[in-house]
């Protein structure tokens, strides 16, 4: 959730909480800030797919 609030033009669904604990957590995103390094080590792994649209 972090990275997604750091990165705005990510549009991604979220999906809906079932346990209030989920929603702390997904609250809890608003306090944290990544560091480039961080974003970086977490967009290593990921491969774009094609444009679907």
């Amino acid at each position: 959730m972090a990275w997604v609030l750091a990165n705005p033009v990510v549009a991604a669904p979220i999906v809906g909480v079932t346990k209030k604990s989920h929603l702390d957590k997904a609250l809890a995103a608003l306090e944290v800030e990544l560091t480039a390094e961080e974003k970086q080590r977490l967009e290593e792994v990921y491969t774009p797919l094609a444009n679907l649209f």
